[in-house]
């Protein structure tokens, strides 16, 4: 099914799914699994968690469906369902850490092993390797609400309304944090080497 004809499909979906129709569900959740998974992960920045965070958001949607009343987009709902589970898993995982590693650098993350280059790619590949591996330790060093904000501007491209309504925060603390999100990633980006 496109996404333009389950957007439309989107309220008799819904009409279902509060019914119980767990095929229903199963529909809208394919639907809108990829744009929340790339949403959760924006923020865990690990694909592993933000996996487990995708079930955890689906299954308190399925709880919490038949509360919806369709006053909003579903998604407009849904967002800020994975905004507070990926927040709370990085609130849960740093208690962790402090409790029980506190050597822990943090970096629970795997690195992927590059596939083969030619001898001219390789310095380009090296320095893009860098660059990106430079950008993904600065935005996993940024505090969890600023990313959040981060992700849902840049990631998803909401609007500041948009994000103000999926974090339950109010659009001049939206702009705020996205302006300190920003400069702390710019400064961040400057320190490192």
């Amino acid at each position: 099914m496109s996404s333009a004809s389950t957007s439309a499909a989107d309220p008799e979906l819904l009409r279902r799914a509060q019914n119980g129709d767990e095929a229903a569900f199963g529909s809208l959740m394919r639907a809108h699994y990829e744009p929340i998974f790339r949403l959760v992960y924006s923020i865990v920045r690990n694909e592993h968690d933000a996996r487990d965070v995708c079930q955890e958001v689906w299954l308190a949607v399925w709880k919490q469906l038949p509360g919806f009343r369709g006053e909003a987009k579903f998604t407009t709902w849904l967002h800020p369902i994975a905004v507070r589970r990926s927040v709370d898993h990085l609130r849960k995982r740093r208690r962790w850490y402090d409790r029980f590693l506190p050597f822990s650098n943090g970096d629970d993350s795997v690195a992927s092993v590059p596939e083969p280059v030619t001898t001219e790619d390789a310095r380009s590949q090296s320095e893009g390797n860098e660059r990106a591996e430079r950008l993904k330790r600065v935005l996993d060093s940024l505090p969890p609400k600023h990313r959040a904000v981060l992700a849902l501007r840049e990631v998803q491209g909401l609007s500041y309304e948009e994000i103000a309504r999926a974090t339950g925060i109010p659009s001049g603390t939206v702009m705020s944090r996205l302006y300190h999100a920003r400069r702390l990633l710019a400064q961040k980006l400057k320190e490192q080497p």
